[in-house]
C-alpha cells in the first residue's frame, strides 16, 4: 500500500511496469480482466481504472482559491505544474473530507483538445491495486445510490465487498471545470 504512495521527492508512477500504458490492461493477464485502483472515502469502496491515474501522492498544502466551486479545495504546486484538487467528499456528499494521516491525492490526466490536463481528488486512503473481471461489473442500480448516477461507471466486487466503479470523465467534466482553470490561469 505504502509503495502506491509517493512523495515529491521519490516520484514513481502508480502504474505498474507489468500494465499496458495505452489501456491500463494486465499485460500478463488473459481475458476481460482489468485494474482498477481501490480507495475509500468514508464507509463506501471506490475504484478508478489505473488508466486514468497518474499518481498518488501524500496530501499536502492545497492553495485556497476564490469563487470556485465549494467541491474545489483548491490547487497544489505537483513539481512546477500548477494542480486543481477536488475534494470527492464535497463533490459527492456536499460535506469537506476530514485530513487524516491516511489521506491521499489521486492525480488522474483528463483530455481536452488533444492536450492532457492533470487534476488531483482527495480520498481518504488508498486500498490496492485489484484486477476485476470486466464481465462480472453490474450496472449502475437506478435507486438508493446517494452520488448522482452518471458519477458511477459500475458495480464490481472484491472479496465480499462491493466496489463502486467511477466514471472519472463525467466527475470531472472538463468543460465544468474550464471556467476553474481560467481562474487559476
Amino acid at each position: 500500500m505504502e509503495d502506491l504512495i509517493k512523495t515529491e521527492e521519490k516520484y514513481n508512477s502508480v502504474i505498474d511496469p507489468g500494465i499496458d500504458p495505452d489501456d491500463g490492461m494486465s499485460l500478463s493477464s488473459a481475458g476481460d480482466m482489468a485494474l482498477y485502483l481501490t480507495f475509500s472515502l468514508g464507509k463506501d469502496l471506490f475504484g478508478i481504472h489505473v488508466s486514468r491515474a497518474r499518481e498518488v501522492i501524500e496530501y499536502k498544502q492545497v492553495f485556497k482559491i476564490p469563487r470556485v466551486p465549494g467541491y474545489l479545495k483548491g490547487v497544489i504546486n505537483l513539481r512546477g505544474e500548477v494542480v486543481p484538487v477536488i475534494d470527492l467528499h464535497s463533490r459527492f456528499y456536499n460535506k469537506v473530507s476530514d485530513i487524516t494521516t491516511t489521506t491521499s491525492i489521486v492525480i488522474v490526466e483528463m483530455d481536452d483538445d488533444n492536450r492532457k490536463i492533470s487534476i488531483g481528488i482527495i480520498i481518504d486512503q488508498v486500498k490496492a491495486v485489484t484486477d476485476l473481471d470486466e464481465n462480472r461489473i453490474e450496472s449502475v442500480p437506478e435507486i438508493g445510490s446517494k452520488i448522482r448516477s452518471d458519477f458511477i461507471e459500475g458495480i464490481g466486487k472484491v472479496d465480499d465487498q462491493f466496489v463502486i466503479l467511477l466514471n472519472v470523465k463525467n466527475i470531472l467534466n472538463i468543460e465544468e471545470l474550464s471556467d476553474i482553470n481560467d481562474n487559476i490561469n
